[in-house]
């Protein structure tokens, strides 16, 4: 099985807990109506992230975001 660390997929739990945020929150930050969402893959129902993307993410975003 072919395993990356940097590359390797993280579900929205893991996310949740890699910023210490509610699972709600990061579901918030993935509505189609937020002009400023998370960067994440569907992949059919399930949403999937690289921890590196996110963190970049948060970097860019010192003041935080709001959530709809």
């Amino acid at each position: 099985m072919f395993t990356d660390s940097k590359n390797e997929l993280l579900t929205v739990k893991e996310i949740a807990a890699l910023l210490k945020v509610p699972v709600s929150w990061v579901y918030g930050h993935l509505r189609s109506r937020n002009c400023d969402r998370l960067p994440a893959y569907r992949l059919g129902k399930y949403w999937r992230f690289r921890a590196e993307e996110v963190l970049g993410w948060v970097r860019k975003h010192p003041n935080g975001a709001q959530a709809d």
